[in-house]
């Protein structure tokens, strides 16, 4: 069975394939712990499974190993309550592509360039895609160009392994995603350098979600893809040293985020003000956090998520990128 057929990646299976690479999946750089639930979808396990619990790998694993699924093998009641508590919807796959194709077409100056849209479908393009030279833009310059998706879910605009309303497994030719338009370059374009072209088009992808679970789906999905376009392109597995490379991107770029405030979800607190009087009595006095009570972003005393400039090779706060616009 070949990656790509399936859909719901298992925790186990990411823990045999080396324990190391799913525990680089689960870190949250910002807090320097692991990412947290950030839903009380799975409170009713026990301890260990509430909002604000990081996720463990015991947790996940084990016999716990089927906890973690995609929205399409979620009961319908647990949908419906994701959308009603933090309006989680999930895009079809035809509309992503729209959305995608009008990203390129802007950057290529002309219209189908990886694909023609069809009636809520489309037709790859099995050409080898032309970089408008002319304009001086090159196939490198496509892959240094960055992308984000917010609130990004499972990452569907990303990566297209499936179709997150139906759960049908794309082809690996026919796949939409940002992250998959990269790839194709790379494997088109760049030969014996494959593996280092590979790492610039992960360090340009970014991508934020709140909800644990759907991160770890969104990394995960992250992580198969860069599988499924190395056995397709070398016809074996990859060394697992490069697949830690590429988990280790994925764990910088894809990250946990209440998109609001730039702060990890609920990192927000009360702060105490002790008042002292003449008479040597004192009160204490609560106060909302700052940048939640005047909803100023750069006030939150919650922790700023940070990601990571690869060109630069230094860590930045998400909110400072505002400074630059």
């Amino acid at each position: 069975m070949t990656n790509s057929s399936r859909i719901d990646i298992k925790e186990n299976a990411l823990l045999r394939m080396d324990d190391g690479i799913l525990e680089t999946l689960l870190k949250d750089h910002s807090s320097d712990k692991n990412i947290i639930w950030a839903t009380d979808n799975y409170e009713q396990l026990g301890d260990g499974y509430s909002f604000s619990d990081e996720i463990n790998i015991p947790f996940i694993t084990g016999k716990n190993g089927d906890i973690i699924q995609p929205r399409v093998s979620k009961d319908k009641e647990t949908q419906l309550k994701r959308v009603r508590d933090k309006a989680e919807v999930f895009t079809p796959c035809w509309i992503c592509n729209m959305q995608n194709n009008l990203v390129d077409e802007a950057w290529f100056g002309r219209k189908e360039v990886f694909n023609k849209e069809t009636d809520k479908d489309w037709e790859t393009k099995s050409d080898t895609i032309v970089f408008p030279t002319a304009d001086g833009k090159t196939w490198q310059d496509y892959l240094n160009d960055t992308r984000l998706e917010i609130t990004c879910g499972e990452a569907p605009y990303l990566v297209s392994r499936y179709g997150a309303i139906n759960g049908k497994p794309i082809p690996l030719h026919r796949r939409i995603g940002m992250l998959d338009r990269k790839m194709r370059i790379v494997c088109e374009q760049a030969g014996d350098d494959w593996m280092h072209y590979a790492l610039i088009a992960y360090q340009n992808i970014y991508g934020f979600e709140w909800q644990g679970d759907n991160l770890l789906i969104a990394r995960e999905n992250l992580l198969y893809t860069f599988i499924d376009y190395y056995e397709d392109h070398f016809g074996e597995k990859p060394a697992i040293d490069d697949v830690k490379h590429i988990a280790e991107i994925i764990s910088w770029n894809i990250w946990q985020m209440d998109g609001l405030k730039g702060v990890i979800p609920c990192s927000c607190h009360e702060e105490m003000t002790i008042n002292k009087d003449l008479f040597g009595g004192q009160t204490e006095t609560k106060h909302q956090c700052p940048g939640c009570e005047k909803n100023d972003i750069k006030k939150h005393n919650g922790i700023y998520c940070k990601i990571m400039d690869w060109e630069k090779k230094e860590l930045i706060r998400f909110i400072d990128l505002m400074k630059r616009q």
